[in-house]
């Protein structure tokens, strides 16, 4: 089986304690873990808990029944997940992976636009990049009072030190856009492409 940055949290989640499906999102958004895990479509998780069952990484501990819930069963990470777990994790943390985000894509058309037109949406993009930072700010604060040890929020840390280093590149664009130093005509890089095909 193929790792992925949710079935790694799984066989976290796992590791810590045997869960049923329910509990392991309920913990992934408690966590905010759902910030660098999509998990937004609940079948995506049940994909993933039927893949890692098939590959013998978890098992089956329990189903449980009560009146009040429908029936739920209850997993537990195997030997082999965890070796998997720690095999991947290390992987993930140590290897550099070609990611293909929308963002690089979209600028990669950008000329697509006009000067003014792109100028507009990097600083509303920007605008939202200052939220976010924000947001984990006050996360961060939040932490802090908690006294939760550095290390749950690694996460976070990074997050915020790569939406930082993007707000400094969509400011900088932004205003060569504004002061002119960056332009292009569209039917210029039109016919320029032409030309070469």
């Amino acid at each position: 089986m193929r790792s992925s940055p949710l079935a790694l949290t799984v066989l976290s989640l796992l590791h810590m304690q045997p869960l049923h499906p329910y509990g392991i999102q309920r913990l992934i958004k408690q966590w905010g873990k759902d910030q660098v895990v999509n998990v937004s479509q609940r079948t995506a998780l049940y994909r993933t808990i039927d893949r890692l069952l098939d590959a013998g990484l978890i098992s089956v501990r329990e189903t449980e029944r009560d009146q009040q819930y429908p029936e739920r069963t209850v997993y537990e990470v195997t030997d082999a997940g965890r070796a998997a777990q720690r095999a991947w994790l290390r992987e993930m943390l140590a290897e550099v992976r070609t990611e293909y985000p929308e963002f690089p894509a979209a600028l990669s058309f950008v000329l697509m636009l006009t000067p003014a037109e792109a100028r507009e949406v990097l600083a509303e993009r920007a605008d939202t990049v200052r939220a976010s930072i924000e947001a984990l700010d006050t996360t961060a604060r939040h932490t802090a009072e908690l006294a939760l040890p550095r290390v749950t929020m690694l996460e976070d840390e990074y997050r915020r030190a790569v939406l930082a280093a993007e707000l400094g590149w969509l400011d900088a664009v932004t205003g060569d856009l504004l002061s002119g130093t960056l332009t292009w005509d569209f039917d210029s890089l039109a016919a320029l492409a032409q030309a070469e095909s």
